[in-house]
This record gives structure tokens, sequence and C-alpha cells, in this order.
């Protein structure tokens, strides 16, 4: 296992990359805690964790265990898109942040942007877009983000 970095005194709140063996530690139904996300097989998990992993800093899962209860509290992502303009830049999108239920009111929200964000401006991102409902605004805000313009989606199934 990698070290984490301690998030308080009795470091039993530790954050780092998402790693293989935090799937038996509660990550999928944490997940389920933001959207639809069905029992993934421990094969499936594996062959998507490679394939995420095989990106290397173009996509990091950042998560955070209470190591006390070897459970994942939060998580996010973010993924690195490379693009022509502005020189060739890199953008940095913000994706699937959730705390979970037992674990709200403790900043782990703050902490998962910050190391996600972190990460962008470390690889040299421009800039960080994140989508969020109109409940979640309001802490993205405090966050320092600000609203841009407006999302659209189309969904395939």
């Amino acid at each position: 296992m990698q070290t984490g970095v301690p998030l308080n005194e009795t470091c039993n709140l530790q954050v780092w990359k998402l790693e293989i063996s935090d799937k038996s530690k509660g990550f999928v139904e944490l997940l389920q805690q933001l959207t639809v996300c069905d029992a993934i097989s421990d094969e499936d998990f594996q062959k998507r964790f490679q394939e995420l992993s095989s990106l290397g800093d173009d996509h990091v899962i950042c998560v955070i265990e209470d190591t006390s209860r070897g459970k994942i509290v939060t998580t996010g992502s973010v993924f690195i898109e490379k693009k022509f303009i502005r020189n060739c830049r890199k953008v940095s999108h913000i994706e699937d942040v959730v705390v979970g239920c037992d674990s709200r009111g403790m900043q782990l929200g703050k902490k998962v942007l910050s190391f996600l964000t972190d990460h962008a401006q470390f690889v040299g991102c421009y800039k960080v877009i994140l989508d969020c409902s109109n409940e979640n605004k309001a802490f993205y805000e405090k966050c320092g983000y600000k609203r841009k313009e407006i999302q659209m989606v189309k969904y395939f199934i």
C-alpha cells in the first residue's frame, strides 16, 4: 500500500491515489451515493483500474480512507484534456466528487477538491472545469470556483 497523507491529528484519515485494494474498502458503494453505479465484479474493476492507471497523470482518482474503519469515505477524479487552443495547453475536468453520508461536515470534500486542483496545476493545466448540481453550487464557490456559462448533456442510454 502506498503511504497516504494524514489529514488529521490522529492520522486515521489519509488521502492518496486510488489503489486496486480500495474496492474492498467500499469505493464502489461510495460512488453509489453519488449516482447510478451498479455492482462491479472484481475482474471488471481490475480491468478498468489498469486502463485508468495506464493513463498516468492524465487521469487520477483520489480517495480518502478512514483507516480506523478501513473504509473509503471520500473520492473524486480529475482527467486532463490536451488542447490545440492556447498554444496546445491542457485543461482538467473534475468529476465524481462524493463524501460518504457518515463523513460529511469534516471538510473532506474540500480536501479532495484541493488535491485534484493541485494536481491539475502541477501538470500544467490553465484551468479546471467541473459540473455540479444547483444544490452543490455554494460548496464549489466556497472552494474558489465560479459559475461560467451552462452545461449541456445528451445521454445515449
